[in-house]
């Protein structure tokens, strides 16, 4: 075997391990599916636009981080924007996306989380 194969197959074996790697963490690394969490307006902060056609906020004014909770039960902390305060003490059921993170949300009942969550906020 040549130099040059060796080095076109050291870096195709390099790009393989870059790609597997990212597609790992939008998999596993990442949020996904559907979350539960409570408000807390204590864990907010203000979010600015600083214009330009691209807006990266999104046009949400307050960046929530609350602790949220899988089916299972297993604990994240997740951030998400919103254009208003929300309702002090609602439970949200969030919708996430890997790499879009939450893209919807809606208040949901505390009979209506799963019971591994119910557990989990008591």
């Amino acid at each position: 075997m040549s130099k040059r194969t060796g080095a076109i197959i050291g870096a195709a074996l390099a790009f393989f391990l870059l790609i597997a790697s990212l597609g790992w963490w939008v998999l596993v690394g990442n949020v996904n599916g559907e979350y539960f969490t409570q408000v807390d307006n204590s864990k907010t902060s203000q979010l600015e636009s600083k214009g330009g056609v691209i807006d990266p906020t999104g046009g949400m004014k307050i960046e929530y981080r609350l602790p949220a909770y899988n089916e299972s039960g297993d604990e994240r902390e997740i951030a998400f924007g919103t254009d208003r305060e929300l309702r002090e003490g609602a439970y949200l059921k969030l919708e996430a996306e890997p790499i879009r993170g939450v893209v919807g949300w809606s208040e949901v009942q505390y009979d209506d989380l799963p019971p591994k969550v119910q557990a989990q906020m008591r």
